[in-house]
């Protein structure tokens, strides 16, 4: 059974995922209504996957006994300046939502909730690689910069991600 704490907790991180979830999908809004297609592909399979995570957590909560208790998601920005800009906000909200797991990873060792804390490691090894493919994606359009045919380059590569 879960702490009155941890359920909180995890109910707050339902909440963040599904914001992240929200975020993605207004940045691909924002990449299609600009012809980015590849950026939009690449963002909205984002979306589902952070989707997937809060549902992940929402199941966790029901398997421990606890209940769910879903909050309003505050609506995100709705625009950015480059592709650049756009996935340097990517980058700082995965490194944020990398210290929110870390938060719950030490709240459940404090209540030496084995189950918790063995449950959040998938969610510590996959913000590793949240953050690396992000941070991938802004090196290469930092490289770039705003050449043209850089840009439309890296659209097209990230048209071909593929779902999990």
């Amino acid at each position: 059974m879960l702490s009155a704490k941890m359920q909180q907790a995890l109910n707050e991180q339902i909440n963040a995922e599904l914001y992240s979830s929200y975020l993605y999908l207004a940045m691909a809004a924002h990449s299609e209504a600009a012809n980015f297609h590849g950026f939009g592909h690449w963002l909205r399979i984002q979306a589902e996957e952070e989707h997937g995570h809060a549902m992940k957590i929402f199941d966790f909560v029901l398997d421990r006994g606890g209940r769910v208790e879903l909050k309003p998601i505050q609506g995100p920005p709705t625009s950015w300046e480059s592709p650049l800009a756009m996935f340097e906000a990517v980058l700082a909200h995965e490194q944020h939502v990398t210290r929110l797991i870390h938060q719950l990873v030490a709240q459940a060792r404090s209540e030496n909730d084995y189950a918790a804390e063995v449950f959040l490691q998938w969610f510590v090894d996959e913000q590793v690689e949240e953050e690396k493919q992000s941070d991938q994606i802004v090196q290469k359009l930092r490289q770039v910069g705003n050449v043209p045919g850089g840009i439309y380059w890296i659209d097209q590569e990230l048209a071909r991600r593929k779902k999990e």
